[in-house]
């Protein structure tokens, strides 16, 4: 199960490697920077793995430092339980305005890292671009757990840019979340 302590180490990890920078934190562990891992269900802190970008990392250098050091089957898994993949801003799906929506985590031990988690909402409707069975028992627990609103969800959906997510996709995403919502 993942922590909050481990999100600080992630990102502490990370900024050590890069020598500071701003970073964005997506995938299922950026639930971690608006809750507890104690309020998530399970299904929402399985993953071994934290999905960490630089800002402005335009060649991927930084994301293959942080692959090449803290990822998986490196020494740090070894030793931490978990990895850091370093990835680049825009590999997630994410609805129009996320960037106003992000929360920003304060790294205790590296005062020249900053670091922003994707609101909880947004986390899901990335997840759900990907259609995978995975995603949608991750968005199952969160709504069932109460801290997503489908509706909200849906909305998030509807506002990721169809040249990210093809109209086709996006319809049976929302038919999805329309079944959550509470009959």
């Amino acid at each position: 199960m993942a922590t909050n302590t481990e999100l600080q180490i992630a990102l502490k990890e990370a900024g050590r490697l890069v020598h500071g920078g701003r970073f964005l934190v997506i995938g299922s562990q950026s639930l971690l920077g608006t809750f507890s891992h104690d309020e998530l269900p399970e299904e929402a802190t399985a993953s071994l793995e934290f999905d960490v970008a630089v800002f402005g990392d335009i060649d991927s250098q930084s994301a293959d430092r942080i692959d090449g050091a803290l990822g998986e089957w490196s020494g740090f898994h070894d030793a931490h339980g978990f990895y850091v993949q370093g990835v680049d801003v825009g590999t997630a799906v994410l609805p129009a305005g996320w960037q106003d929506r992000v929360t920003r985590v304060l790294v205790l031990e590296a005062p020249d890292v900053e670091a922003v988690c994707l609101d909880p909402h947004d986390t899901c409707a990335a997840k759900l671009a990907r259609n995978e069975q995975r995603d949608r028992v991750f968005v199952r627990a969160l709504v069932g757990a109460g801290l997503i609103d489908p509706s909200l969800l849906a909305a998030r959906v509807s506002a990721i840019p169809e040249d990210r997510l093809e109209a086709a996709r996006k319809r049976v995403v929302l038919a999805f979340v329309r079944s959550l919502e509470p009959r």
